[in-house]
């Protein structure tokens, strides 16, 4: 008896009628199609750099930026100027940032934090 060649099926590379994509049961990598990466610009105008995961949109402040700067000019309170909280930043800035203190921990939760908004309540990306 002779063998014949399996002939590759419709998607290729011999196994017949195999879809694309991982087999059953493995899971799918990547982003789905038309699925925006975390952070990255949508064109929507209420969500410039898309959400976060709890659906919530992100800002076009960075929370690294806004850290930074408070820890290096968090007595004029440049860091809460920066994202828009006007109230705070005058507030440290007539209090010196609160003797420095109170601008040094301004700066670990601004780096830290997962929750701190912009001045238009959107999350500040990280």
């Amino acid at each position: 008896m002779s063998q014949q060649p399996q002939q590759p099926g419709p998607y290729g590379y011999g196994y017949p009628n195999q879809p694309p994509g991982p087999p059953p049961g493995y899971p799918q990598y990547g982003y789905a199609p038309g699925a925006v990466p975390p952070g990255m610009y949508t064109g929507d105008p209420n969500a410039p750099y898309g959400y976060d995961p709890y659906g919530r949109p992100y800002s076009d402040k960075s929370k690294i930026v806004a850290g930074v700067l408070q820890f290096v000019l968090g007595t004029f309170g440049v860091g809460r100027f920066y994202i828009g909280n006007v109230g705070l930043g005058l507030a440290q800035l007539f209090t010196c940032g609160g003797f420095g203190i109170w601008a040094l921990i301004d700066g670990i939760i601004l780096l830290t934090g997962s929750n701190e908004t912009d001045s238009q309540g959107r999350v500040l990306r990280g």
